[in-house]
């Protein structure tokens, strides 16, 4: 089991206001939508606390292959491969979602402070049917990194059985292996996400 630490916070009605049902997986589609398989990753969160660490770097698991359809380029996909050897930042995000456009500011600062150190940042779009919808999200919040578009939320499931896919935005930080290095079931602010993207973007590619 991974050992973890993390600041004690508690997931609050803010948060709360964007909880996505956890059955909506059980719909997910079987099409060439998303992929997602195998992986590593042993989600712990004690105590229901919203900012977990995963340290050492041993302790950490990987995700599985996931990649799916880009938000903004039809015919085009996304995938963490994309990005071999460097850190990178995954965002569950929607469109309908309140603290999702209150923290899209922070992330995007974090992404172009950071992105010349070897850190990659990809949005997962999810429950959003309407497609336009969600590009307008991104237009009109000027975001430079890439999303896929998940509306059937397919690509979760490389993150594991025990991942608490129902919080809605969720952050998690990959090192350099794309193991888990850290997880955000929260809002962020650029001061919460910079400092960990930073380190992980110290520790090189072993």
């Amino acid at each position: 089991m991974s050992r973890s630490t993390a600041r004690p916070r508690r997931i609050g009605p803010v948060l709360l206001a964007c909880v996505a049902l956890v059955a909506a997986l059980a719909g997910c589609a079987t099409g060439t939508d998303a992929v997602a398989s195998g992986g590593t990753f042993d989600f712990v969160s004690p105590g229901g606390k919203t900012d977990i660490v995963y340290d050492p770097p041993a302790s950490r698991g990987t995700i599985g292959a996931l990649a799916g359809p880009d938000l903004m380029n039809d015919g085009k996909t996304v995938s963490v491969a994309d990005f071999p050897g460097q850190v990178v930042v995954l965002n569950l995000w929607g469109q309908w979602c309140g603290p999702c456009r209150a923290e899209v500011p922070a992330l995007e600062q974090v992404y172009e402070r950071t992105r010349d150190r070897g850190v990659a940042f990809v949005g997962i779009n999810v429950r959003d049917p309407q497609q336009d919808k969600a590009k307008d999200f991104v237009v009109d919040n000027r975001v430079g990194y890439p999303s896929i578009y998940d509306p059937s939320m397919r690509t979760l499931l490389a993150l594991g059985g025990n991942f608490p896919t129902s919080v809605i935005p969720t952050t998690l930080v990959l090192d350099r292996q794309h193991r888990v290095a850290a997880v955000f079931l929260r809002a962020l602010l650029a001061e919460d996400l910079q400092p960990v993207v930073e380190r992980l973007a110290g520790e090189g590619p072993s």
